[in-house]
Order: structure tokens, then sequence, then C-alpha cells
């Protein structure tokens, strides 16, 4: 299955969602049909989300975030309908969902169904064993009360525990440092499948403090109905395919690895906390989700892009000059970022290279190249270009130490690296430049109305 997954992510577009209808678990058929690459290109992550495409999401947050006292009917409707938009985010509750439609719990009445059941993949040769991949985990701040969803790997160790792969950043480990400063065992609820929203929630650079349920709601544009679990004090959308209820006892950990990972490498084996499960309720019509992570470009790639596009607007209310920007596949979300800015005086580009940096998950980018805003951030070449052409590298780069990523195994003590950022836009009087600076070639408008005319004849 990761092999043809594989292939078929790296096709030109992303290649096609993919579903095993009879997978096998140790050479033993599986009630589960397992699914794959379901959100690996721009078409099937618009699809996903129900929107005809991800910037028609972006200019929604745009009105929300710039909304003002209409000054016309029109204008009064327009807000009117992001505010009803807003409230209907809110979750809803119920007492079951079709997700409990079939139960298995672990206490002293053993069932004979767990873990070993479920078509869980083992991606890549030398993986430390079976890993889920798509996880929504379930967290509540045992101070606030807070929820968090977030995606975490879990190595499946036996049939009833897994690793929990929430890294010192991340807020799950923040919920579990709390339950252990109280000595308290921390509940954790699993979901796999249902709505696509909630995976891309979950994976969402939503800002702290932001319900990531309340966000797929305003995905969906209806509420999020929420159901309790069975055997913790949690709650989950009622509609996923598969629940693992179960806990993180404090202080536990076990090694988890090793995991061919989105960086392309192998991560190393690390002691991570163990993920108990107290039970397992599903769907009868369940389908396992996964995916496989590597060398790019991969679904997760899409996923990723969604999320910058979505949330442009965000950063463009923090960087005014700030025109476009994307994460190029090629560094695997945090290596590489290329911005574009509307330049007004110097040293501009470092100072949004250094606010980037100060933003949220933005703080593990290990190069951020700066251009000017008539230079495609999308075309790698055309910043390539910009960059070797306008920079020199003395005077338009800046190192700074920074946390870095914990996958990433380049720096030499893990969880703090280098980061560098370049200025590749036009020099200004005041930085450091005593020439003219040349004009960049391009033909005259009429040249090229002329020539797209006679194309259209000839072609």
């Amino acid at each position: 299955i990761s092999e043809w997954a594989n292939r078929e992510m790296k096709s030109p577009g992303g290649g096609k969602a993919l579903l095993f209808e009879n997978p096998t678990v140790d050479g033993k058929p599986s009630q589960f049909p397992v699914a794959i690459n379901t959100m690996g290109s721009r078409r099937r992550m618009a699809m996903a989300l129900k929107i005809g495409s991800v910037e028609d999401l972006a200019q929604e947050i745009q009105l929300i975030l710039k909304a003002k006292p209409p000054t016309d009917l029109r204008e009064g409707w327009s807000l009117l309908k992001q505010g009803l938009n807003l409230l209907h985010a809110r979750p809803k509750h119920a007492k079951e969902g079709p997700c409990q439609e079939v139960e298995h719990r672990f206490d002293e009445s053993a069932s004979p169904f767990t873990l070993a059941d479920l078509p869980i993949l083992t991606c890549w040769p030398k993986d430390g064993g079976r890993f889920v991949t798509l996880p929504n985990v379930h967290t509540r701040d045992p101070e606030t009360g807070a929820r968090n969803v977030g995606m975490y790997r879990m190595q499946v160790y036996d049939g009833l525990t897994t690793g929990m792969h929430w890294q010192v950043h991340k807020v799950g480990a923040r919920h579990g440092k709390r339950y252990y400063e109280r000595g308290e065992r921390m509940p954790v609820a699993v979901c796999l499948g249902g709505d696509p929203a909630y995976t891309f929630a979950a994976t969402a650079p939503l800002p702290d403090g932001l319900d990531e349920i309340l966000f797929a709601g305003f995905i969906r544009k209806k509420s999020v109905e929420l159901v309790p679990c069975k055997t913790i004090e949690l709650e989950v959308p009622s509609d996923v395919d598969f629940v693992l209820e179960g806990y993180v006892q404090p202080g536990e950990t076990r090694p988890e690895g090793p995991f061919g990972d989105h960086t392309g490498y192998y991560t190393a084996i690390e002691d991570y906390p163990v993920f108990h499960l107290t039970a397992i309720t599903h769907r009868r019509d369940a389908v396992y989700p996964t995916t496989i992570v590597g060398i790019p470009p991969m679904e997760d790639f899409y996923m990723g892009d969604a999320s910058v596009r979505i949330f442009l607007p965000v950063f463009k209310m923090n960087f005014p000059e700030l025109v476009d920007m994307t994460l190029p596949p090629e560094g695997v979300f945090h290596n590489l970022v290329f911005v574009s800015i509307r330049k007004q005086y110097p040293y501009q580009a470092f100072k949004v290279m250094h606010g980037l940096w100060g933003m949220g998950q933005m703080m593990f980018s290990k190069y951020i190249v700066v251009v000017d805003e008539d230079c495609d951030v999308h075309n790698t070449s055309e910043v390539l270009f910009r960059l070797c052409a306008n920079t020199d590298p003395e005077r338009d780069s800046t190192i700074i130490r920074n946390p870095s990523d914990s996958l990433d195994h380049a720096p030499s003590s893990q969880n703090i690296g280098s980061h560098m950022g370049f200025d590749a836009t036009r020099k200004l009087p005041g930085e450091n430049y005593h020439r003219t600076w040349p004009e960049l070639l391009k033909m005259t408008d009429e040249a090229q109305a002329i020539v797209d005319a006679l194309q259209k004849k000839v072609l």
C-alpha cells in the first residue's frame, strides 16, 4: 500500500486517491477498507473542505478580519452572513453518535478486538513498527478546560498501547506536562476519519487558544456534533469512523521510532509518552484513513499549502507589505519560505523575516527568501533567479539562533538551530548599495499583445 501510494503522490498534480477494499493484517483479511491520498491534490483538498478553491475560504477569513460597521445594505447583509457562519460554528452536543455503533471496552472483561485488527500501515521498510498517521488527538488543559486537537503520530506497541509523539513545542505536550505536574492520569481521545475538516483543523496553524472544533465548524458552515466518550471524560465528533479512548500515565515513556518522516529521512529512536487504550468505538461501515510522509512531494504538501493559502490574510494583517507567501514542497514545510513584499523602505525585508520567525510555528523556518512584489513566489525557478541575481551574500543575509523543529536532524543540538534569511529585493538608498540598480528585462505590452494575437491565428 505504501509503495502504491508513494507513486501516486509523486505523480503530476498529486495522483489519485486510493481505496483498498480488502486489505490484510498479518496475512488475515481486515474488515475495514483503507483510504489514502484523499487530500493529495489541490482539487481534492478543496473538495474535502467543500469549497471551490482554498482561496474562497481565505476570502471569508479576510472579510471577518476586516469587518467594520456597514455603510450600505449590501455590506450589512455580507457582515450578517459572516456573523451567522461564526454562530453556526459553535459545536452542539448529543448523547450518542454513529462513531459508537460498535463498542469494544478493555477492562476486566477483555475484548477480542484490539488495535491488531485495524489495517495500520508499516509505512517504510525500517520503521519501528506500524504507525497511526492521521490521528486527531483530543486533549484538554486540566487548568483551563480548553480543548486542543492535534496530530501526533502513534507507534503501535501492542493491541492496547501506542506511543504518543507530541514534541515539546506542541499543545498536547503542554497539556501533558500540566497533568504530570498534578500527578494525574491524562485522558486522551484519538479520532480517525469523519469530515476531512476535522483533520485539516488539527493540522492548521491556528492561533493559540482557538478551538479546532470551532474552526472545523466554520469551515463546514455548520456545527460539529459532539458526543461523550464511553470510558473517559472527553467529547469527540459524532461522525468520525473510529475513536480510540484511553489515557497517558504521568512520567511513563517508551522508545518510539524509527519512523520514515516528512523530512525524507528516518527519525531516530527517542522516548515518548505511552497511550493506553480503554475502548475502541467505530461505525459499522468504518473506513480506516491513513497517509505516508517522505521525500516530497507527498500528500501532506497539499494540506500544508492549503493552510498557507487560507491563513494568508492573517499574515497580511501582521505584515501590510506582504503580497504573497508559499512553502515550496522541497522545503518540507519549515525548511524553506518564499515571501514577496511591497517594499517601501530600507531593510524592510529583514523586518519581515524577523517578524515571521516570531509567529507560532514559523519560528521553525530554516530559510526565508524575500523578493519584490513582481516575483511569483510559486515559481521556484523565478525565485531562485532573483536570489542569485539580487543578493550579495554578506550584505543581504542574516543568521539567527532560534528554536528548530524537533524532527530536523541537521542542527548540532535537538530543538535549537540556526535560521537564515535572504533579502532578494531590489536595493534602496540606505542599504549599503552604491551603484544604480539595473532595470529588469521585459518586453513592451504592445509587443506582447501583437504576438498573442498572431499565435492565436497560427496555433
